[in-house]
């Protein structure tokens, strides 16, 4: 690890980033250019301190996941992505594939979204970004693994890990209509590696999605409700689901309206926050 390099490389981009690209408003008194240390701090999650000792090279060695957020706070290209993880110290992640990046525009997008949950998954169902709401309602679900591991599908149907913040009344719908989607899916991308070792895994290790796929129902995700399990109680959005190119699609969770939804995903941010201060 190069602290001393990685500061100056965080710093310079830092600087070259105006807060509107990343949704933050301009302010009509700022004596720094770019963005300020709190604001990335902000953006990626982590606290003032920690962000200001990176900066400063007195940090310990930046984790994978932090380097990620650090990378799309900053609307870092792949060529400055992959310097990013060299000067830290780690291997650059293998960023091959058709649908793991994430154009800037939707990025953009996400951030500019408050008072909902948003984020990009591709028809693996892979996460590929997702804005702090969304990470506060679900946990981080962007990784770097890109296997069918990672996949949301995968787990919900072979960790009961992954049902823990879902109503257990709601997880049979959600099961049938994950099928459905990954059928549609699967027609669409007929001989895809990915797609085909996803579904092949998914028929050898879970007896439900098994059931469910000799249905052969097919449907893709539309508007519909979700429920969360929060650290604030349960919150029920509305959830839209919006095709992009790229076998991506943007999911975006809203308040219903007439509902307190609104309410708890404030409250939620506001317990979201004092946590990362208290780091």
């Amino acid at each position: 690890m190069d602290r001393v390099a990685l500061a100056d490389f965080l710093r310079r981009r830092r600087e070259a980033i105006q807060p509107a690209e990343v949704g933050l408003p301009d302010g009509v008194r700022r004596r720094t250019a770019g963005l300020r240390r709190e604001e990335v701090a902000q953006l990626t999650g982590m606290s003032v301190d920690y962000y200001g000792r990176l900066e400063q090279a007195r940090s310990t060695q930046p984790s994978p996941q932090m380097l990620r957020a650090l990378a799309r706070a900053l609307r870092l290209s792949d060529d400055e992505t992959a310097h990013l993880y060299r000067l830290a110290g780690h291997a650059v992640p293998d960023r091959t594939g058709p649908s793991t990046h994430v154009r800037p525009a939707l990025l953009f997008v996400l951030d500019q979204m408050r008072d909902a949950a948003a984020f990009v998954c591709s028809d693996t169902y892979l996460v590929l970004a997702q804005n702090d709401v969304a990470r506060l309602l679900m946990g981080d679900l962007v990784s770097d693994d890109t296997s069918f591991r990672a996949s949301l599908a995968w787990q919900w149907f072979t960790d009961p890990a992954a049902r823990t913040n879902v109503p257990l009344e709601r997880c049979g719908e959600h099961s049938q209509i994950t099928v459905a989607d990954l059928r549609m899916a699967w027609a669409r991308r007929r001989g895809d590696a990915d797609m085909t070792e996803l579904i092949d895994n998914l028929l050898a290790h879970s007896a439900e999605f098994a059931q469910l796929w000799e249905r052969h129902e097919v449907a893709a995700r539309r508007l519909q409700q979700k429920s969360f399990v929060t650290k604030v109680g349960p919150i029920t959005l509305d959830c839209e689901v919006l095709a992009t190119d790229h076998n991506q699609t943007l999911v975006v969770l809203t308040p219903p309206a007439g509902s307190t939804a609104l309410d708890d995903l404030r409250l939620l941010r506001v317990v979201g926050q004092q946590a990362v201060d208290q780091r």
